[in-house]
C-alpha cells in the first residue's frame, strides 16, 4: 500500500509518497520553498503565499 502526505506551512508546500508493503520506504518526498519570494517583501505575505500554494501542488504531485 502507498500513502500519499501532503504538507503545508505559511511557506512552503510538501507531498511525499511512502510504500508500507514489506516494510517501509520513502518512494518521493518533495518541497516547494517560497522564501525567494517572501524575502523581496520582508515577511510572509498571506494572499502570495496562499496563489503560491495553489501553483506548487500542482507541480509537486504531478
Amino acid at each position: 500500500m502507498n500513502i500519499l502526505s501532503i504538507e503545508s506551512s505559511c511557506d512552503e508546500t510538501s507531498a511525499a509518497v511512502v510504500s508500507m508493503g514489506g516494510g517501509r520506504r520513502i518512494l518521493s518526498d518533495i518541497v516547494a520553498s517560497q522564501i525567494e519570494i517572501h524575502a523581496l517583501y520582508g515577511g510572509v505575505v498571506p494572499e502570495i503565499a496562499g496563489r503560491a500554494h495553489i501553483e506548487a501542488i500542482s507541480r509537486i504531485t504531478y
